[in-house]
């Protein structure tokens, strides 16, 4: 690509002449290769650039004035918007042109892409990466999947294998109502422990009543104790009257 800048080199103006001189000092001290093409003295580079001027950048009598400059035939602007490029560190975006690496426009160039297409790498963006961490993250979940469904069919067999151990051996030995035998069992033991629990009831209630027996009779033999002796009272009165009778016989 080349770059085009057409400038009149006989012109009248200083103003003019100024705007040239800082286009072609600038370019040349960043290095861009450019072609100065000169109006004064060639009819068809004025035609040219009459012609391929965007009729929005043509000032209000319709005649463009140099300098004005190009990308081959894509037109980049005239002095001012030259300026105010130079201004903002913008001029290689400018000129349709890629800055060098290293310099200040390509590093906020960088900025601008990583701020809409993510971070960079060497300049290029990381879509490989990406892609083959998608790929392999795919390849793992498969991975995954298929050790998972070879576990569940593992399970699966030895639940089968343990019931093809148990079940079995109790059709072979004729315990098929094995249930209804237990069931009649537990039915027979807790007949069985309700008996026994009644029997001992009975003997409780047998023993207390025993004690009670006994705690009566202790009572009445100490009621009996204490009364006074009446009977041998009387008895030995008797037994004096009949002596004191015998005496007055006599």
């Amino acid at each position: 690509m080349v770059i085009k800048v057409f400038l009149a080199s006989s012109s009248g103006s200083t103003a003019i002449k100024k705007k040239q001189q800082d286009v072609l000092g600038f370019l040349e001290a960043l290095k861009v290769d450019y072609a100065p093409l000169d109006i004064a003295c060639n009819e068809d580079n004025r035609m040219w650039m009459r012609e391929n001027v965007p009729v929005e950048k043509k000032p209000t009598n319709g005649i463009p004035l140099p300098p004005q400059i190009f990308n081959e035939e894509s037109y980049c602007g005239d002095y001012e918007t030259f300026f105010d490029a130079k201004e903002d560190n913008a001029v290689f975006a400018f000129l349709g042109l890629p800055p060098p690496p290293g310099s200040k426009e390509a590093k906020e160039a960088e900025k601008a892409f990583i701020l809409e297409n993510g971070p960079v790498e060497n300049g290029t963006v990381e879509i490989e990466t990406v892609e083959s961490e998608t790929v392999e993250s795919g390849t793992d979940d498969a991975e995954d999947e298929e050790n998972l469904e070879a576990e569940e069919v593992e399970e699966e067999n030895l639940d089968d294998d343990s019931l093809k151990r148990v079940v079995p051996m109790e059709e072979f030995n004729g315990d098929e109502h094995t249930e209804e035998v237990e069931a009649e069992v537990g039915g027979e033991t807790g007949e069985e422990a309700a008996e026994e629990a009644t029997a001992e009831d009975a003997a409780a209630e047998e023993k207390v009543a025993k004690e009670e027996e006994e705690a009566v009779e202790d009572t009445e033999e100490a009621t009996e104790d204490t009364k006074p002796p009446v009977k041998q009272e009387e008895a030995q009165e008797e037994v004096e009257d009949e002596e004191a009778k015998e005496e007055e016989d006599e």
